[in-house]
């Protein structure tokens, strides 16, 4: 009896340890990123960096070609990284869609994306995603003025054609634009001066200095000049331009896009997988979808007019042909890079100084 015992208490210890080997090793595995599929929630969390409206019209349109849920939050490129970051080791979102791709380079130096080559990015060019897979390109908007003509009328002011004609006195706290910290289109801004400075961060932020004194307010959108401007509250609204066309559209005919001649920066509106995200089956089938025409041809029918990334998209009349303008050499890797220090050194050395 005692002996019989003894063995089944054996075979309870065997069972017990062996249950205890299995846990460990799946703990291991989920330290690793390797979570199976049928932990997956059949939802996908999104960390979405374009206008509300297309954020919520591209989650509608995903569950509906799909069958997944998608819920988004609308942040500005700063705060999706932030929130990000703030969320390593347990993620709060499942993809980052939207926004410059100078963001998700910073959120890859940080090891905070998973590397993920869609089977769809084949058809997206090269010069429009990441090669490794960290992140790839949707959409391309390019960065310009957004004018209220009326206003510079008053003025005695023709729209502004160059990054110079911005430091006229005449526009003392009459311009608009966003911070670098926390938008991704007022860093596009700052890097665009980088790059017209042959890489001269001091140069570009000499620029910066010298148009400090005609800016209103650094707002933390980089969408809300756009706003400013139509309001009348400046005069000028440094912004990608699509935003100045759908807030034209709004009912404010007295806007107009103008482009420095100088050259200009854009964005590459990237998406990307997070890393240690809880549902990585239905994260990648969005990645995969939002690669495809049918995902891409969302923006136009909710005013947003970036130049889609997949060639067989039907592209808007209002889109603006990137041929017809004069664009800098925008490494987004590059620029990612940099972005840390970088708008830093704007915070303490631009937007922190007295305005005579």
């Amino acid at each position: 009896m005692t002996k019989g015992r003894r063995s089944r208490h054996g075979a309870t210890l065997t069972m017990v340890l062996a249950a205890v080997v299995v846990a460990a090793a799946s703990g291991c595995a989920r330290e690793a990123g390797e979570v199976s599929a049928d932990q997956d929630g059949g939802v996908v969390h999104v960390a979405c960096g374009a206008t509300e409206e297309w954020c919520a019209a591209t989650a509608e349109q995903f569950t509906k070609t799909t069958g997944v849920k998608a819920d988004f939050v609308r942040l500005s490129s700063g705060e999706a990284l932030a929130r990000i970051q703030a969320g390593k080791g347990n993620a709060e979102f499942d993809v980052w869609y939207g926004g410059p791709a100078d963001g998700y380079a910073a959120a890859g130096e940080q090891d905070l994306l998973e590397r993920y080559v869609s089977k769809n990015a084949s058809a997206i060019p090269a010069q429009y995603k990441d090669a490794s897979g960290l992140w790839t390109g949707v959409y391309v908007g390019a960065l310009g003025f957004c004018s209220n003509g009326k206003l510079l009328k008053e003025k005695g002011l023709a729209a502004p054609q160059s990054w110079a004609d911005l430091l006229d006195p005449e526009l003392k706290k009459d311009i608009g634009i966003a911070h670098p910290s926390t938008s991704g289109t007022a860093y596009t801004a700052l890097w665009t001066q980088v790059q017209l400075a042959g890489g001269d961060e001091d140069k570009a932020l000499k620029y910066m200095r010298g148009l400090h004194p005609n800016v209103l307010q650094y707002t933390k959108s980089g969408s809300a000049p756009s706003q400013m401007t139509a309001r009348g509250e400046v005069a000028v609204g440094v912004i990608f331009s699509h935003d100045c066309i759908a807030t034209q559209e709004a009912g404010f005919p007295d806007l107009q896009v103008t482009f420095p001649s100088e050259g200009t920066g854009y964005e590459t509106g990237g998406v990307a997988l997070v890393k240690g995200a809880k549902n990585p089956t239905s994260a990648k089938k969005f990645v995969d979808w939002a690669l495809t025409p049918e995902a891409q041809e969302i923006g136009p029918r909710v005013k947003a007019y970036q130049f889609p990334t997949n060639p067989a998209t039907e592209v808007s009349d209002k889109v603006v042909d990137l041929d017809t303008i004069k664009l800098v050499n925008y490494d987004a890797e590059e620029a990612g890079a940099a972005k840390a220090a970088l708008t830093k050194r704007f915070d303490e050395e631009v937007a922190q100084a007295p305005k005579s």
